[in-house]
């Protein structure tokens, strides 16, 4: 069995390591990101098994649920685990599929302390702003950010869904540590953060890393380097991400234990440097 292990390791901030074969725990709520799990026997399954693969590192949200995928990671995973939480505020939800972003600086800093507690951990490990909030100043949401650190709530924060620039503003008020943006092999207009983010070791989560049916639209060439690795098209993508740069920390999500093994297995996949550019070649003709 393939653990995350496999995949490497990258140093958050510079001072803690994670293996670089994450997961994202947005799937294990309800229809729309709404409610609980339809099987949360299945899901508590999943979470138990994330140690056991050498999981070491999990993004959540509040929102996610809302407050459901934090409150179940809280329950299902072991006393005393070695695992980075990552969380993130920002966004409010009224309904299924609904996302509002809410960015005012009181707002985030009650939402951390809520995470804090429904997460069961003493400090979070990194904590992330999941949208810039338009109608609020961004310097004050940074100056939140600052706020959480300087008391001791969160470790290490990032940013989600961002600019060049708004890294380097977000750099004057505390130390980016990680960036989350959407980005896969076939949907790659975050190329230039993803640049920027290798250049300076911060920490690139791409979410929606699978693309879902969106690969189909790559086709043959994932089908046949698929093959020869007698992996699946989803176990080439991760491998491709993780080629493509040191800092990208891929955290596919699953409520399923079939599927989530099924994921760690992309650590033990090496792409050949032909494969990785015929790969990157196509996708990038997706766009």
């Amino acid at each position: 069995m393939t653990h995350a292990n496999q995949s490497s390791t990258f140093m958050i901030d510079g001072v803690t390591p994670v293996h670089r074969l994450g997961y994202g725990a947005m799937q294990i709520t309800g229809p729309g990101i709404w409610g609980d799990p339809a099987d949360r026997a299945e899901v508590v399954r999943t979470l138990q098994r994330l140690p056991e693969l050498g999981v070491d590192f999990i993004d959540t949200a509040d929102s996610y649920g809302p407050n459901v995928s934090e409150e179940l990671l809280r329950d299902a995973l072991p006393a005393g685990h070695n695992i980075l939480l990552a969380t993130k505020a920002g966004l409010a939800r009224t309904g299924p599929d609904r996302w509002t972003p809410l960015g005012r600086p009181e707002y985030l800093i009650q939402q951390a302390y809520a995470s804090l507690r429904r997460l069961g951990v003493e400090q979070i490990g990194l904590w992330q702003l999941h949208r810039i909030d338009a109608s609020v100043p961004r310097d004050e949401q940074f100056g939140a950010v600052r706020q959480l650190q300087d008391s001791g709530v969160i470790r290490h924060a990032g940013l989600s869904e961002v600019s060049v620039d708004d890294i380097k503003a977000a750099s004057r008020h505390f130390k980016v540590a990680t960036v989350q943006n959407r980005y896969n092999i076939s949907d790659r207009a975050s190329e230039d953060v993803l640049d920027y983010c290798t250049e300076h070791g911060i920490g690139f989560i791409p979410w929606f890393p699978l693309a879902s049916g969106q690969l189909i639209e790559a086709g043959k060439l994932l089908d046949a380097t698929a093959a020869r690795h007698h992996a699946t098209r989803g176990q080439i993508a991760l491998a491709w991400l993780l080629k493509r740069s040191p800092v990208i920390l891929p955290i596919p999500g699953t409520s399923k234990v079939a599927h989530l093994e099924q994921n760690m297995a992309a650590a033990a996949i090496t792409l050949t440097d032909d494969e990785f550019a015929a790969l990157d070649r196509a996708g990038r003709g997706l766009r």
